[in-house]
């Protein structure tokens, strides 16, 4: 292959990835995502040892040992857009080698675990659940811009979905795309399954009015009754339809394991999420430590 140009690989001045300011020696095979760059700290003040911390804007990055294992956190901010960024580069200074501008021969497969926090779409599913995206599908379009998006899309689903909601013509086609079947069995092995949305946004794109009308008061009536194969929709959040079709084009193992603080059916939130999320976080690093 072609050396890739400097306007497309764009790297620092010290040789490091341009947003992500990291190089390959600065990250473990195993990642965990979050959005919240506070709580990279939250999660490697349980590490034994941290060797890196990186920070440029929202991206934050601590890369350290928990019970042995070597893993690495990196904080994404809000949002599939920058999901695009963080699994685009993190890849990239996994397997092109930046100094040659050439895609490695030998591919590296990367474990990207997102931990977030959630709304429930199901009234059975309580707040302080920790659900496990088997399936997420974007709302966003971004992996429309991307060659054969079809071919890891499940695109049943999608016809299933975009007939039983009518989707809008105007709105970005929706896509759908499985999380790693391997982290789904390891990691998400007891917890409860589900199928996550990806918005593109907070209040509109998740059916929330303040002061502008929605195109569709419908949609979210629509999505919590719908079903497909015996598969309900349980959750809205924001980044995991990037992680899943980004991760599987690029192959790398992706999952995503949300606390729900709040249930948008019954209307509840909880009381102390940030003490579940704190839970949530002990029995990942457990289960990665344990892989």
């Amino acid at each position: 292959m072609n050396k890739l140009e400097s306007s497309e690989l764009i790297l620092n001045k010290d040789g490091s990835i341009f947003h992500l300011h990291l190089k390959p020696e600065h990250i473990a095979g195993t990642v965990i995502l979050v959005g919240d760059q506070d709580r990279v700290g939250v999660i490697s003040k349980y590490f034994d040892k941290i060797e890196h911390k990186i920070q440029n804007r929202e991206f934050v990055t601590h890369t350290g040992y928990y019970k042995g294992t070597r893993i690495t956190v990196t904080s994404t901010g809000i949002g599939t857009d920058n999901i695009d960024i963080v699994v685009n580069e993190l890849d990239a200074i996994s397997n092109i080698d930046l100094q040659k501008r050439k895609i490695k021969d030998t591919k590296k497969q990367l474990n990207l675990i997102r931990i977030g926090t959630s709304g429930a779409l199901q009234a059975d599913i309580p707040v302080d659940t920790y659900v496990v995206s088997e399936i997420s599908i974007g709302f966003d379009g971004l992996l429309n811009f991307y060659t054969k998006r079809d071919s890891i899309s499940n695109l049943a689903f999608e016809e299933a979905f975009k007939k039983f909601t009518n989707w809008d013509k105007h709105l970005a086609s929706p896509y759908v795309v499985e999380a790693s079947e391997k982290l789904v069995n390891t990691i998400g092995k007891d917890l409860r399954k589900g199928v996550t949305i990806s918005a593109p946004g907070f209040y509109g794109p998740q059916g929330r009015v303040l002061r502008i009308p929605l195109a569709d008061n419908d949609l979210n009536q629509k999505i919590e009754s719908f079903e497909f194969q015996g598969k309900k929709i349980t959750n809205f959040e924001m980044e995991s339809s990037a992680i899943f079709g980004l991760s599987k084009h690029l192959g790398h193992n992706a999952l995503t394991i949300c606390n729900i603080i709040a249930n948008r059916i019954t209307k509840e939130y909880s009381s102390d999420y940030k003490k579940s999320v704190e839970k949530l976080i002990v029995l990942t690093l457990d289960r990665i430590a344990s892989l």
